[in-house]
This record gives C-alpha cells, structure tokens and sequence, in this order.
C-alpha cells in the first residue's frame, strides 16, 4: 500500500490498530516514525520519515484476532495545514498492480491538522473504505481520539475508575527546519540504553523522468577531538562501529523514485567521544558527482533523520528555498551537523551547498567556543579515489585528512 501527501512541509503518515469498538488497545500496533513496525511484522513501514510517500506493507493473515480495523492517517507539521496540499494519493495493491486508489483534493479542506485517509476494516472479510475526513488536531489528538495517550501528558484525577487504557506512546519528534536551531540529544547511560544511534539521509525521485540522476549518496565528515578529519562512505570506506572511526555506512543505495524514497544510514556507536579521547563533530551531506548526471540536489529533497532510542530529531531544510536549487550542477548540500560529546549531541540543520561547478567536500574546524566552523573547500574525495585526494590536500596544509 502506498500512501502519497505532497506537502510544504513535513507529513507523517500512520496506522492505527483498532479493536472492535474502535480503540487503540494495543498500543504496539500504532504503527508510526517512533514505531515503524508492529509486533508481529504484519504492518511494516518504509520509506523516508516526513517525506511525501510512504509504503505499509500487510500481512493481513498474521494480525491478531483483536485487530479489527486498521486506519491510515497523515498529520502535518509547521504552520501548514491540509489545504496546503498538492493533490495526494492513496494506492492499494501489491507489487504487480493496484487494486484500488483514492485521490484527494486540497480544495476540500481548510484548516485540518490531520487526515483519515483510508480504513480496512473486519466484516465477515476485510474491506476498504475511503474516507477523507479532516481532523482539527494533530497526531496527538488522533491518538486521543482512538484511545491512546501521549506520554508527555499528566491524567488528572478522576473520581472513577476509568476502562484499561494502552501504555502511553512517545510522539516525541523534533524538527528543525532553519540553520542555528538546535536540538539536544541526551545519550542515556546504564541498561536498557540504546546500543547504536542511527542517522538516516533520504530523498525522492524529482519526477523527471530520467533514472540516471536520482543517485545521491550520504557522505560524513568527522572532526576528531586533535583536530583530524576523516570521511566515511559507502562503499570504500565504510568504517567500523567498533573500532576506529566508531562509525559504519550501512551501504550505498543507487536508486529512488517517487513511490520509494532512497534511504542511505550510518550508524555511530554512542560512547564515540569517550572511545577518541574528546568531543567529536560531525557533518552529514548528499552529493551527485558529476558522472551521475546534471541534477538539481534540492529538487530531490533530501532529510538527515537521527534516531536514539526514541528521541528522533529531522533535520528537514528546504533547500528549494535559497538559489542553489535552481543550478544543475551545485552537487554538494549539507543536511545536518552534529557535536557529540559523553553526555550527548547537538544537532542542527545546515542548508550549505558547494559553489557551482565545484566537488570540494564539507571541511570541519572547532571554533574557540567549542562549536563547529564549516566550509566547503575540503578535498574532492570520491568512491574509490581517497588516498591520492588526501595526499594532496595534506601537503602544506594545517589542516590534516586521515
């Protein structure tokens, strides 16, 4: 099943696992950003977290006997709000074919938050049923709404003894849109702390017809506490998650469209810091080299989401917004910096590009405050041409590349 909301800003797009009386009382089957999957696999979500598309896949044989409905839903972040919209979609079908799509119209809603889109519901077989319905609230209220509860929210004292009601769901999702807003990451210590933390760079077909050009890849720079850099990327140098550089690219994807949004991840161990002797900055961009293709970066609309445990924090600058998305051949965009310390990491947004014509790489400095400075005149390092790129960069240079 395939669901589409073009939006200006970031949407989400859920499920809700119902009961027979139309309540959440199994909040693992809230399949969402912080839950992508129920227990037993038979909804599973993919794609890019915010991005316009998103696909569940269902098991419709292996739910529990207890789930009798199960509605799609999309809420909007930002100012925004559903009459926003371009016109979206929904498609139910499988790999070969579709069987049923519902369209919608932005001229049908005013000042929603949120949308039922699509329901299948239990009766005697499964059924579906289009909606459509506008909903004032956000994701939070859905969840009201259905019977859940957001746990950064108190009960008040009741004089009754109220129905049984599913554990509290964390919602906790931060966005960050502009360059110099910040977010803080705690890095949770003892048992039961994650083991990895998981950054994620996504994008989507432009729909320009050419499949040459949607090959982007996710490149970090890392800043190391003596000052070093070094990059990691898939596949050359993919690092280690437990030796040095304490960071791993999972592996290069080549292909995205609009239906499935290509999704490159790194994963970076959290004692980091602790293992290099000091803080350590980090910074993520997607590039398009030259031989890829002449391609707008930005009209691929690439997201970095960072993940530890459930804090989940996107870094989600509209790059459609400043001149650079209008030149074919910028091939370079930072989506996110970081600064990990033993405690935690900062993080931000970035909005960076390289000049016109240039494949330079992002370069790191500390600043005297302990922040971090980033250019874009680092060398051109490329799949399969890192060794001669450093060599040369280093020759006469304070600067050093590992």
């Amino acid at each position: 099943m395939t669901l589409r909301v073009p939006a200006p800003s970031t949407v989400d797009l859920s499920c809700f696992g119902l009961d027979a009386q139309g309540r959440l009382s199994d909040e693992r089957y809230f399949v969402f950003y912080n839950q992508p999957a129920s227990p037993c696999g038979s909804i599973r979500a993919t794609g890019a977290v915010g991005s316009v598309d998103q696909t569940f896949g269902l098991n419709l044989a292996a739910l529990p006997a207890g789930i009798k409905r199960l509605v799609f839903t999309a809420t909007i972040d930002g100012a925004a709000t559903m009459k926003d919209i371009s016109t979206g979609y929904v498609q139910v079908g499988d790999s070969s074919r579709t069987v049923a799509e519902f369209r919608l119209q932005p001229t049908d809603y005013a000042g929603e938050k949120a949308l039922m889109l699509i329901e299948l519901y239990w009766k005697e077989e499964w059924r579906l049923a289009a909606t459509g319905q506008g909903f004032n609230g956000g994701l939070a209220a859905l969840l009201k709404h259905f019977g859940g509860e957001v746990a950064e929210e108190k009960q008040n004292p009741v004089a009754v003894v109220p129905p049984p009601l599913p554990a509290k769901v964390s919602l906790s999702k931060i966005t960050l849109t502009k360059p110099g807003q910040t977010h803080r990451v705690s890095l949770e210590k003892g048992a039961g702390a994650p083991a990895k933390l998981i950054v994620k760079a996504s994008w989507t077909d432009n729909g320009d017809d050419s499949d040459s050009n949607d090959d982007l890849d996710l490149r970090v720079g890392m800043l190391l506490p003596d000052g070093r850099m070094k990059f990691i990327q898939a596949p050359d140098f993919a690092g280690s998650f437990d030796s040095m550089p304490f960071a791993r690219h999972l592996g290069d994807v080549t292909a995205a469209s609009l239906h499935a949004p290509a999704t490159e991840t790194v994963e970076v161990n959290p004692a980091i810091a602790q293992r290099l002797g000091g803080r350590v900055g980090m910074v993520f961009s997607v590039y398009s080299a030259v031989s890829n293709g002449a391609v707008s970066v930005a009209s691929l609309r690439p997201i970095m989401k960072m993940e530890y445990g459930s804090q989940v924090v996107e870094c989600a600058f509209d790059f459609m917004k400043i001149a650079a998305s209008k030149d074919d051949t910028v091939y370079s965009y930072v989506i996110g910096l970081a600064v990990i310390d033993a405690e935690g990491i900062t993080l931000e947004p970035s909005g960076l590009t390289s000049l016109p014509g240039s494949e330079n790489t992002p370069w790191l400095q500390w600043t005297a405050q302990g922040g971090l400075r980033v250019t874009m005149d680092g060398p051109a390092v490329f799949k399969g041409s890192l060794a001669g790129k450093a060599a040369a960069f280093n020759k006469n240079n304070p600067r050093r590349y590992i």
